[in-house]
């Protein structure tokens, strides 16, 4: 899908749009009531959850200073068992090893699980391109591909889809399929969906997935859901593809229990999802099912540059959701606002990463920097020093416009002289008190725009907080 790629420099008229969505603001304060909620009774009642977020740290950090030793150790797994791995340094090159796997089975239909990284390197356009059919399992995903539209949420995809609209492009696709009456029961649309993607499962000749983790110890891959698709795609393909990022890697089945406990809790608020499948290498003699061929493409993409540089510990993230579900900014405007596949905080560390600052355009902005993302990361990720990181790059590298460069660098000088600081701004709250008396508040503002285009801005009662508090004091 290409729906994803949207200008950065149309950040500003996503953000409006979200805010005026009425469906996707009903939809998003649900979430508030579900996600969150969810988690807290599941954080609270596992005492020692807390002592679980140091441990799955210090896993991801261990592993990524020894990413190279995991990495390869995994590999000799992977290969020890009858698979192969296949190593992409960028998005291109990781879609060319898929393609060149499905050309030489012969494919014509594949099947896909969820997968991020499938969507961030357009891993469907690459195949369609040679003209495959691609077919998403996942429920939500499934109904993103008929609707051409890209994820709003890593774990809920369509967060920003009421019954109505989805119910309406059933009876679009699905009338066809002997599905001619619209419905709205949620049932009765699974139910569909489960239909339609029975024949698919079966008639696919490759099945691609992406990893929630990968066991070095054992050459295993992880994929963790809560509808069965992806042991069906990865099961009744003859081929099965894994396409995932190099920093998924932890060393032990053990460091594994570790995370299944926190990734769990961490994205759905439950002590374990309905799913949690190991994909160890082809079938073998004696296996009921599974592949003729096992491939793994890991995927560097941006991460070694993470990994080398301040970034490290975005590589830590698992992929949970839990900041974009707290994110008071994601849970304004929407995943789409953002206009990259990694919406929220995480992504607004991880896109310019990725992509560059150039694609990542106010992204890293999109922050009050009030903390909650770290406070509810289970792996205690520092997002908004991150994101304070980000802002200076963007700044030395003058990406950020003058306008904003020149009232930022007046307001430094004003604010290192003091004295000439307390004069300026107690005329300044005079001025703008006497002015705003009668109404109490201003609509509009020279210089504020910003500020005044969506709020209202309470006149200030006369004295500053500083002259209130020097009377106080005074004897």
């Amino acid at each position: 899908m290409t729906a994803h790629a949207r200008p950065p420099h149309e950040f500003d008229a996503r953000v409006t749009t979200g805010l005026g969505d009425a469906n996707l603001q009903r939809s998003l304060n649900a979430l508030k009531g579900t996600f969150i909620a969810a988690r807290g009774h599941a954080v609270t009642a596992l005492p020692e959850f807390e002592a679980l977020r140091d441990d799955g740290k210090a896993i991801k950090d261990h592993t990524l200073a020894n990413l190279d030793f995991y990495l390869q150790r995994y590999e000799e797994e992977v290969v020890r068992r009858g698979g192969q791995v296949h190593w992409a340094r960028d998005a291109a090159e990781a879609c060319d090893i898929v393609r060149t796997i499905c050309r030489e089975a012969g494919a014509r239909t594949v099947t896909k699980g969820k997968s991020m990284v499938s969507e961030e390197i357009a891993l469907n356009d690459a195949l369609e391109a040679d003209g495959l059919e691609v077919i998403e399992t996942d429920a939500g995903e499934y109904i993103l591909q008929l609707g051409r539209e890209a994820p709003s949420h890593i774990v809920m995809p369509t967060v920003h889809k009421t019954t109505d609209q989805i119910a309406d492009l059933f009876q679009k696709h699905h009338g066809e399929l002997g599905f001619p009456d619209r419905t709205t029961d949620a049932a009765e649309l699974i139910a569909q969906v489960r239909t339609v993607l029975r024949d698919k499962y079966f008639k696919a000749d490759v099945g691609i997935t992406g990893a929630n983790f990968l066991v070095a110890e054992t050459g295993s891959n992880i994929i963790v859901t809560n509808e069965g698709n992806g042991d069906l795609t990865s099961t009744l393909a003859r081929v099965h593809i894994v396409t995932t990022g190099i920093e998924k890697v932890i060393p032990t089945l053990e460091d594994l229990s570790v995370m299944l406990r926190l990734l769990a809790r961490s994205a759905l608020g439950s002590e374990i999802t309905s799913y949690t499948t190991l994909s160890t290498g082809p079938r073998r003699s004696g296996d009921l099912d599974g592949p003729e061929a096992y491939h793994v493409v890991l995927i560097d993409n941006g991460r070694a540059n993470m990994l080398a540089g301040h970034f490290r510990e975005m590589l830590r993230c698992i992929r949970c959701g839990a900041c974009m579900n707290h994110c008071p900014v994601y849970m304004s405007v929407g995943g789409h606002a953002y206009g990259s596949v990694y919406p929220g905080p995480m992504g607004a560390v991880l896109t310019p990463m990725i992509n560059g600052h150039e694609a990542a355009g106010e992204l890293p902005h999109a922050c009050t920097l009030n903390g909650r993302c770290q406070s509810v990361c289970p792996v205690k990720i520092p997002l908004p020093d991150l994101l304070r990181r980000l802002r200076h790059q963007q700044w030395e590298k003058k990406f950020v416009s003058a306008k904003v460069r020149w009232g930022v660098g007046a307001w430094a000088w004003l604010a290192t002289k003091p004295r000439l600081y307390k004069l300026a701004t107690g005329a300044a709250m005079r001025v703008l008190g006497w002015a705003g008396r009668d109404k109490g508040a201003f609509r509009s503002l020279p210089l504020a725009s910003g500020w005044t285009k969506g709020r209202d801005m309470p006149a200030p009662q006369g004295p500053t907080f500083q002259e209130l508090w020097a009377r106080r004091t005074r004897p």
